[in-house]
Formats: structure tokens, C-alpha cells, sequence
């Protein structure tokens, strides 16, 4: 061993004391620790990674971002992963990629996207943002998906695609849309943000339609502080995709390519309209951005995936042992519901407080927050309420009456793998407290 290799050997031991030492699970008090609606969870082997890579300097996306592409490619069982700086730049460069001008049937400013009402604005921004149409449906109060019930009254002759989201983790029946979508000749995006891990038919979420989008961000099922993916079984839109999030650049090569290109003919490439022998490196195809990530955020992302398949076993016990625990106040509460073909891995814990319950959303998120029990409120709810898309152009199926019950009524508690039993008891005792004083 080098000089050189003893001292990075003793740093990581370091590493490791000092995450001991600082960041060791603590003990949990019942009314005193917060019980959190989501949050990180790692150890010392993130911190090593994280630190191997700022010891290497590789600043940009590196030697473990293409570890993290092949990883969780292996993970979704799918041909092409495209790293991106979150789940949002995910979810621009999908349906950026479907305007491309080197498709036959790319999407044109004024085609129409069917996308559910009830939302993250993620989802729904880059559909404005590259001057397509949101038509927006209704959802399902226990499922919190589309309701596919409105896509063929969503349909018109402008209709090129559906973006749809498996909220909380929930699968959408892909058998159904798919069926739709094909009929139609639409393109299909699966926001799977909140679902790594969820499978439908046994076949994993995201990986169904033509681009399937991923998110890191702490919350979610892995995290690399910020971060997220677009994947897709598509050779020529994975091309289009890394485009788009490489500046619109031509090039593929990857990262650790050779002066001369992976081609071996980086000045050699004839390019219409620029002198002869530019750099392919600088040649451009798309109108695209810079969404990539970087090689530390890369290195916690594998040591992520190392923890996935109990993070996603972790998550579905907690989910049962709330499931089973809320019962008895199902008089009150509209309790989630999932596909008998869905193999659900939960993001979170979603409740709807029912109309006619002696009290409201707020009552009850209140008195969990003040008894330490973090809660959320299901994302945007009817996100035509929002200011930013109060005027956006859009059609809607109907008055949306479900997605205006998720925006008042609608909220979630954690199942993230920071939970134990002990804390989901006194989640648990928690509603019970309030419900025994009605």
C-alpha cells in the first residue's frame, strides 16, 4: 500500500468515528422526538463514499455516476439511466426530449397532455414550460391516482401524450392506460418520483411508458441530497435525453472518454453549416440545459442503493402497522386503496378526513403536530387553486370534485425507514388520543 493509499485508508476510519460519534441514532423519547413525515437515512458508508470522491476532486459527474447509472439500471431493469441534478430537471428533460425535432412524431407548441389535477407543480411544469396543453382529471379519493375513467373524455384530435404520477408510491392500473395510450398513439411519461421500487404487474413503476422520472431529494426512497433520474428501455430516447441535459450537445460520450471521443473521430464528424474538423464535443442538436449531477452527490447514490430492497421492506411494514392501527376510524377517515395487481412501495401515509366528520383537516393535523407527529398536505391538491397556474392555458374533465376534496381534506404522516414500532405506536396513540375526545 502507497503513502498515499494508508492515508485515504485512515481518513475513511476517521469518516467513521466521526460519524459515530456525531451522527449515531438517538434515543426516542414518546412526546418529545419528532416524528418526522420523511428524512435521510445513512451511515458512515455515504459519508466514506462522499469523502472518496472529494478526495479524488473529480468535481463533475464522474466515476460514480456511471457506478449509479449501471446500479440502479440493474435495480429498474431497464437499458438506459440518465442521472439528473433532481427529480424535477427529471421530469423537464422527459417531456423536453418527447419536442425533439429528431423524432417522427415529436410533440409541437399546442399539443394537448393529459395529466391529473391533483399534483406536485413538477409534474405539471414542464408541460407548460415547453408550450403544450395540460387537460387535467380528476383523481380517486382512496388511491389519490388519475381517474382513468376521464381519459377518453380527456381525448381530442390535439391529444399527443399522458403524464401521469404514481402518488406516494401508489401504482396507476398501467394495463389499462397503456391499453389507452397505444390505442391513441400517445406518448406516456411515469412520474415515479414517490415510487422507486413500486411495481405493477410485477414490472417495476416507470418503466412502462416511454420515460420513466426518478427523485432524490431527501424525502424520497434514496436520497443524494438533490438529485433524480430519467430512464427509459428507448436507445434513441436515451440519446435525445442526455442531450437535452447535456447543454443539446450531440456528443455521447460518456465520462471518462478519451481525447478523441468514444467515436475516435471527434473532429471528424461533418457538420452542415460549420467549418470542416469542428469539435463534435461543441456541436449542438437541442435547445437543452445543464441538469446534471455531481460525482458526490453520485457517491452517497450508490451506497443509497445498497440499502434499497429494506428501505422499500422497511417502508411497506410501517405502512401495514398504520393501516392495521387506523382501522377503527375508518368512520371518520377515507384510508388509502391500492391495484390487486399493485406491489406498493409507500412513499408516505395518506388520509382523507371525510365530509361529514365532526371535524376538519386542520383539527386533526394540528393536534398531531403538537403532539410531535409531522404531517403533509397532499402536495398542490386541486393545483388550479395555486396563483402560479390560476391563468395557465388548460382544459379540465369535468369540475374536478375529488381533487378539491384532496385540496381541503386531504394530508399524510411518514413510513419512512427512520420509523420503528415504537414510533409508530405512538403515532398510533396519537390519533387515538383524539379520536377518545370527540
Amino acid at each position: 500500500m502507497t503513502e498515499l493509499e494508508q492515508l485515504r485508508q485512515e481518513i475513511f476510519q476517521q469518516v467513521t468515528r466521526y460519524y459515530q460519534l456525531a451522527h449515531a441514532d438517538r434515543p426516542f423519547t414518546a412526546g418529545e422526538t419528532r416524528i418526522h413525515y420523511a428524512g435521510r437515512v445513512w451511515d458512515e458508508r455515504e459519508m466514506i463514499n462522499m469523502v472518496d470522491a472529494v478526495l479524488e476532486f473529480w468535481l463533475t459527474a464522474g466515476r460514480y455516476a456511471q457506478q449509479f447509472e449501471r446500479e440502479l439500471g440493474k435495480f429498474l431493469n431497464v437499458r438506459e439511466v440518465i442521472p439528473v441534478n433532481s427529480g424535477s430537471s427529471a421530469n423537464l428533460v422527459a417531456v423536453t426530449a418527447l419536442t425533439s425535432h429528431k423524432l417522427a412524431q415529436p410533440l409541437q407548441p399546442g399539443d394537448e397532455v393529459i395529466t391529473p389535477a391533483a399534483t406536485f407543480p413538477t409534474t405539471l411544469a414542464p408541460i407548460l414550460q415547453n408550450n403544450l396543453v395540460p387537460v387535467l382529471v380528476d383523481c380517486e379519493l382512496s388511491t389519490f391516482n388519475m381517474d382513468l375513467e376521464q381519459l377518453a373524455p380527456a381525448l381530442s384530435p390535439r391529444t399527443r401524450a399522458v403524464m401521469l404520477v404514481h402518488t406516494l408510491g401508489n401504482p396507476l392500473d398501467m394495463t389499462r392506460l397503456m391499453a389507452f395510450a397505444q390505442a391513441h398513439d400517445l406518448y406516456v411519461i411515469e412520474d415515479a418520483c414517490d415510487a422507486l421500487g413500486s411495481r405493477f404487474a410485477g414490472q417495476m413503476c416507470g418503466t412502462l411508458g416511454h420515460f420513466g422520472t426518478l427523485s432524490c431529494y431527501p424525502a424520497h426512497h434514496i436520497t443524494m441530497g438533490e438529485g433524480g433520474a430519467v430512464f427509459t428501455q428507448d436507445a434513441e430516447l436515451a440519446k435525445i435525453a442526455r442531450s437535452v441535459r447535456d447543454w443539446g450537445r450531440d456528443c455521447w460520450c460518456g465520462y471518462d472518454a478519451p481525447a478523441g471521443g468514444q467515436c475516435g473521430r471527434r473532429f471528424q464528424w461533418p457538420i452542415p453549416g460549420v467549418p470542416e474538423g469542428y469539435d463534435h464535443r461543441y456541436y449542438f442538436t437541442e435547445i437543452g440545459y445543464n441538469l446534471k449531477l455531481t460525482d458526490v452527490q453520485a457517491a452517497m447514490g450508490v451506497a443509497q442503493l445498497e440499502k434499497l430492497p429494506d428501505f422499500i421492506a422497511i417502508r411497506q411494514r410501517n405502512f401495514d402497522w398504520l393501516y392495521q392501527g387506523l382501522q377503527p376510524y375508518q368512520e371518520f377517515l377515507i384510508l388509502p386503496t391500492w391495484h390487486p395487481q399493485a406491489d406498493v412501495s409507500w412513499f408516505a401515509f395518506p388520509i382523507t378526513v371525510r365530509p361529514e366528520a365532526p371535524f376538519t383537516r386542520r383539527d386533526l393535523t394540528r393536534w398531531l403536530e403538537s403532539h410531535n407527529v409531522e404531517t403533509r398536505y397532499m402536495f398542490a391538491g386541486d393545483i388550479r387553486q395555486q396563483p402560479a397556474y390560476r391563468d395557465m392555458p388548460h382544459r379540465t374533465v369535468g369540475t374536478l370534485p375529488n381533487s378539491a376534496q384532496v385540496l381541503r381534506s386531504s394530508f399524510f404522516v411518514g413510513v419512512y425507514p427512520g420509523l420503528d414500532r415504537a414510533r409508530i405506536d405512538y403515532v398510533l396513540e396519537t390519533f387515538g388520543a383524539f379520536f377518545s375526545n370527540l
